[in-house]
């Protein structure tokens, strides 16, 4: 008996299910109303009503003494935002210059990225796993590849639900293709995330405090560019100098410890370390060591992953066909770790019960599609246009209020990062009012984060996929608010 098939109804139940008028309807009806109310937000505000504001005590409390402290910022969201702003569940209204510190690059309440969520919510299976799943982790998978394949020779994706996972993955890759190499490299002043190994090999004691420790890290110097001025000598200049010392300080350890090191981990952009950045020479010279030692090049990009000039910081640096290994996230909503065919690792090594919610696939994947299909990248792109207003802005009020903006020595200007990743340096980078004031534009209606060990800087990560230019006048009049009443505040 032969059976024919209908190519009209050749589509499982689960697609007809999304296709369904009654499903698009109900979606577009949403995002109707998540639009209406949305707009609503428009500009800074305080609490909507004295009751309000009580509940929220309440929450705040509640969150304390659930988390056995009270939560850094006095943050709870309503579930609504318009752009940059963000409500609160007292009624308030934020400018939200951090997003999550970097995970919602597209703003608050995304008309589109609703109608991903709420189409990914038909979907029978809440979070998708590495042993079962649908097929929105392999789709997610293949479109970063296809990217990261443009400039480096990454072959393979596995996917997980953070950051510091995604880490975790590259060191056993690392660590299984070069055994029985015991040591990894890393940058002063990194940060890998909070698990136990990334505790160790993150820069800072604070994070590995109690710990028993088990991982060998030999920390490098990053590029100080105030401490090659200081070594501009003659006809070599400063920048060579620098990097020639650092070069023979990576040698050294190489050959101090010849053969045990599995990986030197690179931050192209410091992210927690002061969104320090470098020029490219000074990882290439660091990379030909590596190739010659045979250690692993790891490029750590979960913070600079889509903020920088390029879709990732390597294609700037020049430096993608000699990568290793890559991890990936933040704005992607799902992390993973991308590796070349000579590290695909064996069976066993990785795995996990759980690599991401369906929703977080499916809104991850647009995202990549919208940062690869807009005008965002190149020196005219929307994140470097961003860049110059920020840089403008953060002159323009240091040359206003030189008195807050004190010279630091270890800092060779006062306005740094690159493209998405911004900062700027108030009270000689010292930690406690640069803290203060991150708290103080809190309350004016900001949303800030300081960042770096010693200097201290207060940092953006605002949400360039949305962010209007009108928007930069705005956020400096509240942060110089903010600092006039810090200031007033002693």
């Amino acid at each position: 008996m032969t059976t024919t098939t209908n190519p009209s109804t050749a589509i499982t139940q689960g697609e007809q299910l999304r296709q369904s008028p009654a499903v698009r309807n109900a979606v577009s009806a949403i995002v109707a109303e998540v639009r209406a109310r949305s707009a609503q937000l428009t500009d800074v505000r305080g609490p909507r009503a004295p009751e309000l504001s009580t509940t929220y005590k309440q929450a705040l409390d509640t969150a304390a003494a659930v988390r056995g402290r009270p939560i850094y910022y006095p943050y709870l969201g309503s579930g609504l935002g318009n752009g940059p702003f963000v409500e609160l569940l007292d009624g308030s209204v934020k400018l939200d210059m951090l997003t999550g510190i970097g995970a919602q690059f597209f703003g608050h309440s995304d008309p589109e990225l609703v109608a991903v969520a709420l189409e990914a919510a038909t979907s029978n299976v809440t979070l998708q796993g590495h042993l079962a799943g649908n097929e929105e982790a392999v789709r997610f998978a293949e479109l970063i590849l296809d990217q990261a394949k443009k400039h480096t020779r990454m072959a393979h994706c596995f996917l997980t639900n953070n950051g510091a996972m995604a880490n975790e993955n590259a060191l056993k890759i690392c660590f299984q293709k070069n055994a029985p190499a015991s040591r990894v490299i890393a940058f002063e002043n990194c940060f890998m995330g909070r698990s136990w190994a990334m505790s160790q090999i993150g820069d800072a004691a604070a994070n590995r405090g109690g710990l028993p420790l088990n991982v060998l890290v030999d920390y490098m110097p990053f590029y100080d560019g105030a401490a090659a001025k200081r070594m501009q000598a003659g006809d070599v200049s400063g920048q060579t100098r620098f990097i020639d010392m650092a070069v023979k300080h990576l040698r050294q350890y190489v050959e101090r410890y010849p053969g045990q090191h599995a990986c030197f981990v690179f931050e192209l952009v410091q992210g927690e370390g002061g969104f320090n950045t470098a020029p490219p020479e000074f990882f290439k010279e660091l990379i030909k060591v590596c190739k010659d030692a045979k250690i692993a090049v790891w490029d750590d990009e979960i913070q600079t992953f889509g903020r920088t000039q390029s879709m990732f910081a390597y294609e700037a640096m020049g430096i993608g066909a000699e990568i290793d290994i890559l991890c990936f996230g933040k704005m992607t909503q799902v992390c993973g770790v991308l590796y070349a065919a000579d590290y695909n690792p064996k069976p066993g090594l990785l795995s996990a019960t759980f690599l991401g919610s369906t929703d977080a696939l499916r809104v991850g994947r647009r995202v990549i599609e919208r940062l690869r299909d807009g005008d965002f990248y190149g020196p005219n792109g929307r994140i470097a246009k961003h860049h110059e207003h920020f840089v403008k802005h953060a002159r323009a009020l240091i040359a206003k209020h030189p008195e807050w903006f004190p010279a630091c020595p270890d800092v060779t200007d006062l306005v740094g990062g690159t493209g998405g990743m911004m900062r700027f340096t108030p009270y000689g980078g010292k930690k406690d009012p640069v803290l203060k004031l991150c708290h103080a534009l809190f309350e004016e209606g900001v949303i800030t984060f300081y960042c770096g060990h010693g200097p201290y800087h207060v940092r953006m990560l605002p949400p360039l996929g949305i962010l209007d230019e009108s928007v930069w006048p705005k956020c400096f009049a509240l942060i110089e608010q903010g600092m006039t009443k810090a200031a007033v505040c002693g």
